[in-house]
């Protein structure tokens, strides 16, 4: 399964995608959309057409994307809600199946701890995924974000049938 990963931000928003069997993963692209400064609609619009080429370019089957966490600044809160909303947009455009992860979700499945700092992230998507250099911090956690899924889902796809019915009510 090809899985791409969102770390939304409303100055830059990391992406990563990776192929994985549930057991390993394989790192496939990844990067740093980085948002021009003005007006805040036109940044969501280049978040948007940017992951649209993405998802058509590398076809994957589904978007692990950070969950808003609680920002100590409204606005804030607000402008990271929209650039998720830009990036979920873009995926269910193009028919992505979108799973939604806390972030103290995320680094537990990669770290082991889910107040892991960014450079524990870093060191450890580096590790997971044999790359040869150091990932860029908003990169970093959308690879986390696509391993995250690729655990849980492996998780989910073992357990009895019933168990997952009852799960997803």
């Amino acid at each position: 399964m090809r899985i791409i990963g969102i770390d939304p931000g409303s100055q830059i928003t990391g992406f990563g995608i990776l192929d994985t069997d549930g057991r390993s993963s394989v790192h496939v692209h990844s990067g740093c959309i980085r948002l021009p400064t003005g007006d805040f609609p036109q940044r969501l619009g280049v978040i948007f057409r940017e992951l649209d080429a993405i998802i058509a370019t590398h076809q994957p089957a589904v978007m692990a994307i950070e969950q808003a966490f609680l920002a100590r600044n409204a606005a804030v809160a607000l402008k990271l809600g929209q650039a998720r909303g830009a990036a979920i947009c873009a995926a269910v455009n193009r028919g992505l199946d979108v799973s939604e992860y806390a972030p103290r979700l995320i680094k537990q499945a990669v770290v082991g701890s889910g107040s892991a700092v960014k450079e524990q992230v870093q060191h450890m998507v580096m590790i997971m995924l044999a790359l040869t250099r150091r990932p860029a911090a908003d990169e970093a956690d959308a690879l986390a974000a696509a391993l995250c899924h690729a655990h849980i889902g492996s998780s989910l796809g073992r357990l009895p049938q019933g168990f997952q019915r009852r799960r997803r009510r």
